[in-house]
């Protein structure tokens, strides 16, 4: 069947040696940890903590961490063997393409693309909103008018968007050692946070742990996770079944892992240093979550909390106002990270796409001197940036998630069938207990898919059949893949 025509393992490694189409290898196993920390350490930490605890999970949201981060480690330990094994930019799309063939492969790409394009857009909006705070702080306020949430245009946010682009075309090298910086203040901010608010920890904050479940305005309609809504549950917030509802949003603070497989084509040793990026800026990560959750819902009862700046809002709240200060200037320098490196596997991504030529070839060209993909790279800068200064801050994290989750079960599900159809091919890395971890992970992305609200998946299913009219209208019938076949005959 041709909307299931498979592309070889050996096929995808080829083409990346086409001339035309060779990236530069030039990132080290600790390069992809620090991508994998610089894009994961972001909107999350600095923002989602404080919401999901005040609406969702109270205290308990640090569980909310460990459960999201449990299923990030099933989804990352598969994502480190097909890395491992197919280490050809593209991701999931690629690792699709391999298994399940071209149709499965255009859904993956056209979702991981709605995942890192809007995730980009609003941590650059993020971005654009604690430097006008910065800014008026110091007393340079920003005109209304092109700043904040009633800003005809972002200003702010498209600018940044745009310099990263620049940055990106620039080269994947001049990228990682701007990242490193980056990580490197982020990093020592967030150990402040921690350090200096244990000396302002009360343990009544944490009672009760978790909070007795009750209906919420939160949880109605629409809003309503759609697992309660399926069985019937009333839908509430708090106690148990708040925990992983929160668990399913806090799940957006965790992507960024899965960016690090698509730099798989430019790294020097892909067989050993995919698996140890995947897996170290996971567990750094998940470790960082858990002890900033514990440490801010100590700080001030879980009501209190702010959700737009939760944890320089709970310093001012016992009078650090240099911490605040300092926590602004953390967050916006780590939300810089965040969005660059969203760009990077957006733009990796699509330009698998367009090699294939399941999009417009001409978009994958290679620039000759830095070996970036640059086309694609400034095209989809535009789109970001655009997006960005037109495209008010809200709450759409739930719509990254759902795309991911679902990335996430497919590649699950791909190692199982390669593992069947390809057992010759050398795995540096296996991911253990096969076919148990796989289904796991699957079952665990399901679940967490569940707990997302109904207008989530309705604005999904748009979304995924808006790029199925597409595939159907140019990629089905321009496919390289497709074209080698007709040659062959």
């Amino acid at each position: 069947m041709g909307v299931l025509r498979v592309k070889s393992v050996e096929q995808s490694i080829s083409d990346t040696e086409a001339p035309e189409h060779r990236l530069r290898k030039d990132l080290s196993a600790l390069d992809l940890t620090v991508f994998g920390i610089g894009v994961i350490v972001g909107t999350g930490i600095f923002v989602l903590t404080g919401r999901v605890a005040r609406e969702t999970a109270g205290p308990a949201v640090a569980l909310s961490f460990v459960a999201a981060g449990i299923v990030c480690a099933l989804a990352a330990l598969c994502y480190a063997e097909f890395a491992s094994t197919v280490p050809v930019a593209g991701s999931a799309y690629t690792f699709a393409f391999a298994t399940l063939g071209e149709l499965p492969a255009w859904i993956i790409g056209w979702d991981l693309t709605l995942e890192m394009m809007l995730g980009a857009a609003v941590v650059a909006v993020g971005w654009s909103g604690y430097l006008t705070s910065l800014l008026a702080a110091l007393g340079v306020p920003l005109p209304g008018v092109i700043a904040g949430e009633g800003a005809v245009f972002n200003l702010p946010a498209a600018l940044v968007v745009l310099l990263l682009t620049g940055i990106l075309v620039l080269g994947i090298k001049l990228s990682s050692r701007f990242n490193l910086i980056i990580v490197t203040i982020k990093l020592a901010v967030i150990l402040l946070v921690v350090v200096a608010g244990l000396f302002f920890v009360r343990g009544a904050n944490y009672s009760p742990f978790v909070p007795p479940s009750k209906a919420t305005p939160a949880v109605e309609g629409l809003a309503a996770p759609l697992i309660q809504v399926l069985f019937g549950i009333t839908p509430v917030a708090y106690g148990v079944l708040g925990i992983f509802s929160a668990a399913a949003i806090v799940f957006f603070a965790y992507i960024g892992f899965d960016v690090v497989a698509t730099a798989a084509e430019e790294t020097r040793d892909p067989q050993r240093d995919l698996p140890i990026g995947i897996l170290s800026s996971l567990g750094v990560c998940t470790v960082l979550y858990v002890a900033v959750s514990l440490v801010v819902v100590g700080m001030q009862p879980y009501r209190q909390l702010s959700e737009a700046a939760p944890l320089a809002d709970a310093f001012k709240a016992v009078g650090q106002t240099w911490a605040a200060a300092l926590i602004s200037v953390g967050a916006l320098v780590g939300l810089t990270a965040v969005v660059m490196i969203l760009m990077l596997g957006m733009s990796r991504v699509m330009f698998a796409m367009c090699r294939d030529e399941l999009l417009p070839s001409g978009l994958a060209k290679v620039h000759p001197k830095y070996r970036t993909p640059y086309v694609i790279t400034i095209i989809m800068g535009g789109v970001v940036a655009a997006l960005a200064g037109l495209v008010p801050l809200s709450t759409i994290a739930e719509l990254v998630n759902i795309g991911t989750l679902f990335a996430f079960a497919v590649v699950s599900i791909a190692v199982v069938v390669l593992r069947r159809t390809r057992p010759d091919l050398p795995r540096s890395f296996r991911t253990p207990l096969v076919p148990l971890v796989p289904l796991l992970s699957v079952l665990a992305c399901l679940y967490l898919m569940l707990n997302l609200p109904v207008e989530t998946w309705i604005r999904f299913g748009a979304w995924m059949l808006l790029g199925l009219l597409i595939y159907a209208g140019y990629g089905y019938r321009h496919s390289r893949l497709s074209e080698r076949r007709a040659a062959t005959r």
